[in-house]
């Protein structure tokens, strides 16, 4: 989180007084007590339902019946999380979009149990943060990785069939379609280890070839290529400042 915070200051995007009173409204504990007296518990674990289904048993132990418990998943399924706890009605997704300091946007996703004061909590809470909120329900993809996630694969799948380089696929898409990024260096920004488990989600529920995962794809994560966060994938990231086209003779 500082770091983070100091790379805006170092922007120009932050002023560093700024910065310190952020991190000053900050602080941590290694167990669950501090929690109880919350009125609102947004959980930011990696995404595993059987880890997050723990965190809100411990959660759901110490924190009062009115106590509101979101989730900041970006594939799950809310309503799963939400029946495995003593208060379905008090529970919502909050999905914040990385990097949370710079995007502005939260999907506020609804089951239907979700009680509406808690929508409006969500919201209230989203915008008190300076955010965006946008209303969805629980559906696997939501609203963004619904309609993200098949434009990423047609983009791998175009690649792994030769269609056109790396390089002229994302060149396309940003002089073509005004885009600030091409699909496969954004792919690799995200994690193609991430990719390809929310797509299978997708696919799972959807039974949609849109949403399966590609060869290339499986290909590349089986050979640990997981994009900027192993310096390989459809770039080389050694330079992350000047990323290289990579060849995918795979």
């Amino acid at each position: 989180m500082g770091s983070g915070l100091e790379r805006l200051v170092q922007k120009g995007s932050l002023a560093a007084s700024e910065k310190d009173s952020m991190l000053a409204r900050l602080s941590g504990s290694a167990s669950f007590g501090p929690f109880a007296a919350c009125d609102m518990v947004i959980e930011a674990v990696f995404e595993d339902m059987e880890t997050k289904k723990a965190v809100f048993a411990q959660l759901d132990s110490i924190c009062g019946a009115e106590t509101i418990f979101a989730s900041n998943t970006s594939s799950l399924s809310v309503s799963t999380m939400a029946a495995s706890t003593s208060r379905p009605a008090r529970f919502i997704g909050m999905h914040f979009f990385n990097p949370a300091t710079v995007m502005p946007l939260v999907e506020v996703i609804k089951t239907i149990a979700t009680d509406p004061e808690v929508v409006e909590a969500a919201v209230s809470v989203s915008k008190s943060l300076g955010k965006v909120p946008i209303l969805a329900k629980d559906n696997a993809g939501f609203i963004v990785n619904l309609l993200l996630t098949p434009y990423l694969m047609d983009a791998m799948r175009a690649a792994g069939e030769g269609v056109a380089s790396v390089e002229h696929i994302d060149m396309g898409m940003k002089l073509g379609c005004n885009y600030p990024m091409g699909p496969l260096m954004l792919a690799d920004f995200i994690g193609l280890d991430v990719l390809i488990k929310g797509a299978t989600r997708l696919f799972d529920e959807y039974a949609d070839r849109r949403y399966s995962p590609p060869p290339i794809l499986k290909r590349m994560v089986a050979m640990g290529y997981f994009g900027l966060k192993s310096g390989k994938g459809f770039y080389d990231w050694s330079d992350p400042k000047h990323p290289v086209p990579s060849n995918l003779d795979l």
